[in-house]
């Protein structure tokens, strides 16, 4: 019988993207004008992205996803050399203040982007092998912490304190899942908790991100400002919204609305019906995602499949949190829908590679 690739998963993606990119023109237009004198350009940018992450798609849907399992050590590799090149000036670039790119003019690609499957992968590979192990905290679960620790503290030297904690949210999930007891993520809970918190105090904008998220009116014009100008975006959106193309934060409120707030723009112009849209494609891939895993004949493809969609699902809630104000500001892109083709390049390869494990099983 000729194998198949889940249809209707790579169908609900493109839907995604295709949306993502109008709303990224209705979103962008107003400030591509201004910087760039050209309506279209944020879209054409991010449409060169979406063509290369179809042949994405296309090749790693081909790839059978077991080879991942053999060069897991050699990938996970090279994605630390690759956030250590980055952190060198003159080689990584800085952007918004962080050194996390590599890239000529508006063209780039984040490493800690390509971390995030590099890792899942390894990860997925460990706790295949040491099933057993996992019974045991310091045989089986404290090696893979003090990888994914080493990982974090590299990609917080950038800094990107966004993409380190889906990174971390993803990897624990995967070990929870791994049949670790549950009393042992109770405590490692805490000490994340503790450790959060010095990061937070090391670093003086993040605690002003901390005190404009418990009151934005703190400083409204200052850190404050982004998360006030969402709820301004989202308040006004009622049932159907504004309508399509006629929100009024994208005119120079909502600072670059294209990238990690395009959702408040998306609320703004189609209401909660646009709400109810993309939470619920969102669902139906995390649903597709885990029926694909279940049904996944062995433990590789089950903790790969697993962590990626996890991982696409988890960076999507925060992003949803940050901008309707339950979280602070992050700095994540909500997959497939905000501006940045690294973003988009990297949730098309997961997209890919659950495709081949559907395939395969």
């Amino acid at each position: 019988m000729k194998k198949r690739i889940d249809g209707s998963f790579l169908i609900m993606t493109i839907i995604l993207i295709v949306f993502g990119l109008i709303m990224i023109y209705s979103a962008s237009y107003v400030w591509a004008v201004y910087k760039f004198n050209d309506a279209f350009h944020f879209v054409k940018m991010q449409s060169i992205f979406f063509l290369m992450g179809l042949f994405v798609i296309y090749f790693t849907s081909k790839i059978d996803y077991h080879l991942y399992y053999k060069y897991a050590n050699i990938i996970l590799f090279i994605c630390a050399i690759l956030l250590v090149l980055v952190l060198i000036p003159g080689i990584g670039s800085v952007r918004n203040g962080s050194r996390s790119w590599f890239g000529i003019g508006s063209l780039g690609i984040q490493p800690s982007e390509l971390a995030k499957i590099g890792l899942i992968i390894f990860v997925a590979k460990y706790l295949t092998n040491n099933k057993k192990k996992m019974k045991s905290i310091v045989k089986g679960v404290l090696p893979i912490l003090l990888v994914i620790g080493f990982f974090f503290f590299i990609i917080m030297l950038e800094p990107d304190f966004g993409t380190s904690m889906v990174i971390v949210c993803t990897l624990i999930a995967m070990i929870f899942i791994s049949g670790v007891k549950v009393s042992f993520f109770v405590k490692i809970g805490l000490l994340g908790l503790v450790g959060i918190i010095g990061i937070v105090i090391a670093a003086p904008y993040r605690m002003m991100r901390i005190i404009s998220f418990l009151n934005p009116w703190s400083d409204p014009l200052g850190s404050g400002y982004q998360i006030l100008q969402s709820l301004y975006a989202i308040g006004p959106g009622g049932i159907l919204g504004q309508g399509f193309f006629k929100s009024r934060q994208k005119y120079f409120y909502l600072p670059e609305p294209q990238t990690d707030f395009i959702f408040s723009i998306i609320s703004e112009e189609l209401g909660f019906l646009g709400v109810l849209i993309v939470t619920s494609a969102f669902f139906f891939l995390f649903y597709r995602g885990i029926r694909i895993t279940l049904k996944t004949n062995d433990l590789f493809g089950k903790y790969l499949c697993f962590g990626l969609i996890f991982g696409i699902i988890i960076q999507a809630v925060l992003n949803l949190a940050v901008v309707v104000g339950l979280v602070p500001v992050t700095g994540v892109t909500l997959p497939f829908l905000s501006y940045g083709g690294s973003s988009l390049l990297v949730s098309m390869l997961s997209i890919g590679i659950i495709l081949n494990i559907s395939k395969n099983n």
